[in-house]
């Protein structure tokens, strides 16, 4: 009985070991992609966010106290339409202190006018000196004047009364409020940020190294975050002059075409992808694919027949996101773009793309050197 429960002992032994090889060279599952062109074909991918192309921070000609706020963040306004009010209690007053002006500043023209008029007679009859009529008719230019200066203050005062209503310049949509009911704000402190229908464009910042790859007018394409795999036309509408004293990277705007415009939001996260044009013949892979032996040397792992083969490759200049290689690497390779590094000769994988789909890889043989 011993020997037979020794024995089974053993049989159980085997077969748990047995279970662990057996699951150790179960597929690993591994990301992969194929690598891009480095001539036109090839293309640099930076983050951005849509914005209208037009966008306008709004604010009061005149300050006062914010009574009434009409409109919130993301509501949609027509021309014309009240935004918001400020309390009209000190501009009425003001307009009727300058119609007050206004009133004397006439009453004494017209005492002026009179008195100029006995004057020109008195002139005549000899009855008083000519020094004595143009010291009268300069009083009267002077009332004269001061009437017209009257008039144009009632008229800036009555203009202010009609600034305390915000109206909207154009249609459009609130992009953000800075102001609510209650608080006392300054001529010129913004209220609202509108975004005018019409352009949409998606705002990016180009590296000082590359800046002199791209110019306005280049074609680019964005891909939505929320939206993967579908690119959308656009073309560079503008690159800053100057750098960034801070980033020392370049603001840039791509503009949407017309046909695009209704499948973006304000505010949503792109991606733009921009070609290059420099005759490179190399491959690019994305950095994360790029391993390194003991040895210091560079490599790639792929998949071929089912199963990772390290490849070695020489380097070019590292990108953002892409290194250039050459080597055996062929265009047609299913490169691990991840998880290089837990990968063995020869293991068995499983090939899955970004979305946690299975690829079919294509059975190839690395060429004979």
């Amino acid at each position: 009985m011993a020997g037979v429960s020794a024995m089974v002992l053993v049989a159980a032994a085997l077969a748990g070991c047995g279970g662990k090889e057996e699951a150790a060279t179960a597929p690993r599952p591994v990301w992969v992609v194929q690598p891009q062109a480095g001539g036109a074909g090839a293309a640099l991918a930076f983050p951005g966010e849509v914005h209208a192309r037009e966008e306008s921070p709004l604010s009061f000609r005149v300050g006062g106290k914010l009574v009434r706020r009409a409109v919130d963040a993301g509501a949609r306004v027509e021309q014309g339409q009240v935004l918001a009010e400020l309390d009209p209690a000190d501009q009425a007053l003001q307009a009727q202190a300058a119609q007050a002006q206004l009133a004397a500043a006439e009453a004494e023209l017209a005492r002026s006018k009179g008195d100029l008029d006995r004057y020109a007679k008195l002139v005549e009859q000899q009855l008083v000196s000519r020094s004595t009529y143009d010291a009268q008719k300069a009083a009267y230019e002077a009332a004269a004047g001061q009437a017209r200066a009257a008039r144009a203050q009632r008229d800036v005062t009555r203009n202010q009364a009609g600034y305390t209503e915000l109206r909207a310049p154009r249609a459009g949509v609130i992009a953000s409020r800075q102001a609510e009911a209650g608080q006392v704000v300054a001529a010129g402190q913004t209220i609202f940020v509108m975004a005018a229908d019409g352009g949409r464009e998606v705002a990016i910042d180009l590296p000082e190294d590359r800046i002199r790859q791209f110019k306005v007018g280049d074609t680019a394409q964005v891909e939505l975050w929320s939206a993967p795999g579908q690119r959308l036309p656009g073309t560079i509408r503008e690159i800053a002059a100057a750098a960034d004293a801070q980033t020392r990277s370049f603001a840039a705007r791509v503009a949407l075409d017309a046909a695009s415009q209704g499948e973006v939001e304000l505010g949503q996260s792109a991606r733009v992808y921009l070609p290059q044009s420099n005759g490179d013949a190399s491959l690019h892979v994305p950095l994360s694919a790029l391993q390194r032996g003991e040895d210091g040397a560079a490599a790639v792992w792929v998949v071929r027949e089912g199963k990772a083969l390290r490849v070695p490759v020489d380097t070019g200049k590292f990108g953002s996101e892409s290194v250039p290689v050459t080597g055996a690497l062929q265009a047609g390779d299913w490169v691990v773009a991840a998880g290089g590094h837990l990968l063995r000769e020869g293991e068995p994988v499983a090939p899955v793309d970004r979305e946690n789909r299975p690829v079919a890889v294509a059975a190839s043989k690395p060429k004979a050197d």
